[in-house]
């Protein structure tokens, strides 16, 4: 084999093996999205006073701690059905600040698992009713919808959310 063709076959094999590397843009930038929510909550767990933890701004909705808990639920049962068999998530039991964001935590350490799982390849098999890749994308969007809601919280507390904050986090 000359010189040139061994070239021709050596770039075509590391193209071919690009190519099985690179990642659906798709899977990308849901990750984004699911990154910065994780951060958004993060914040808002950790910033929330815990004297504010039990705050409703109205009887008949979660208080601020409940909502920590659900987020963190939900992300626990969504994500460990992508890795695994599903988890219920323990958070509703938890009352403290400590407490609440260790287990906001804990769900994030099982949503980080389940979207490094997720590649082209098994984006599309199922869990239940949705793909893999859905039934993280449906996460990613109950997150946002509930994180909506949580700014409120923030506001009626003359607190700025993580995600409005221009001071630069101070």
């Amino acid at each position: 084999m000359n010189r040139t063709a061994l070239l021709i076959v050596a770039a075509s094999l590391t193209s071919a093996g690009l190519q099985a590397q690179t990642t659906n843009p798709l899977i990308g930038e849901m990750k984004a999205f699911y990154t910065q929510y994780k951060g958004f909550w993060t914040k808002v767990a950790a910033s929330m006073p815990e004297e504010n933890y039990g705050f409703k701004p109205v009887p008949e909705i979660r208080s601020f701690g409940e909502m920590v808990a659900h987020v963190a639920d939900h992300q626990t049962r969504f994500c460990t059905s992508v890795t695994g068999p599903r988890k219920p998530g323990d958070a509703a039991t938890k009352k403290t600040k400590a407490e609440l964001v260790a287990a906001l935590a804990a769900s994030y350490a099982e949503c980080d698992a389940a979207w490094d799982s997720i590649t082209d390849a098994n984006a599309n098999e199922m869990v239940g009713q949705r793909s893999k890749l859905g039934t993280l994308i449906v996460d990613v969007a109950h997150s946002e919808e509930e994180y909506g809601y949580i700014s409120v919280y923030f506001r009626l507390k003359n607190m700025v959310p993580p995600s409005s904050d221009r001071s630069g986090g101070r």
